[in-house]
């Protein structure tokens, strides 16, 4: 039995959806991200896909941020571009815009800078025991492969947007039940979201995964960088 979770950030920590052979088995919520990862390690989860940028450049933007807004086309708006590791360690978000404009030549939206706090999280734990199996995605680009490559247009807060979503996870035997205990105070966008990740980390799990790039870049670390699907 191959097991896998998909997580993804949301209000008051983080949300999980647990696959096992490719089919739901459960969800869960976690103040923080290292709260889930023990269970993980506990289950004997093979991959865990993070809904978060993983792994960070030294200088200018990541090409896994300009594919994937490639990629997505009309969408594109819901990837922001990853700066340098620098700006990430700036503790105001006036500091880290400077600092970005003068590593890149470019500003820092304050919607970037607000993922800050769980960017960091997510990278220390990156970086720390079990770090090897986590993965980056990005939930639109998830969707668009389980649509055969077709963007969705409807938006993910809107009814027919998590139908649709919904729908294609079912397609793909990913059933999320009506009742998901305490993680279903969870908005439901962010459980899709993590059902999503969950997907692409079996695929991951099995080698069927691509990459954006392909291949990856690297960090001063030798780990990779990429966006998986």
């Amino acid at each position: 039995m191959v097991t896998v979770l998909g997580v993804d950030a949301c209000p008051g920590g983080w949300v999980a959806v647990e696959l096992r052979d490719g089919r739901f088995a459960e969800a869960r919520a976690g103040a923080t991200l290292r709260s889930l990862l023990p269970v993980a390690a506990a289950g004997g989860v093979a991959v865990v896909a993070v809904d978060m940028p993983l792994g960070l450049l030294d200088a200018g933007w990541r090409r896994a941020d300009s594919e994937a807004a490639a990629l997505l086309g009309p969408l594109r708006g819901s990837v922001f571009r990853v700066p340098p590791r620098a700006v990430w360690q700036e503790e105001t978000y006036d500091d880290a815009r400077g600092r970005c404009r003068e590593l890149t030549g470019a500003g820092l939206s304050r919607q970037s800078w607000g993922l800050a706090a769980k960017l960091r999280e997510a990278n220390a734990c990156l970086a720390g025991p079990g770090g090897e199996r986590l993965f980056e995605v990005h939930p639109e680009v998830s969707f668009r492969a389980l649509a055969g490559g077709t963007s969705l247009l409807a938006r993910k807060k809107s009814w027919a947007g998590q139908m649709a979503r919904r729908s294609l996870l079912a397609t793909a035997g990913i059933v999320l039940p009506d009742d998901l205990g305490a993680a279903g105070r969870t908005p439901p966008d962010d459980v899709l979201d993590a059902a999503a990740a969950a997907w692409t980390a079996h695929r991951i799990a099995h080698g069927r995964a691509h990459s954006l790039p392909d291949p990856p870049e690297h960090d001063a670390d030798g780990r990779p960088i990429a966006i998986w699907y």
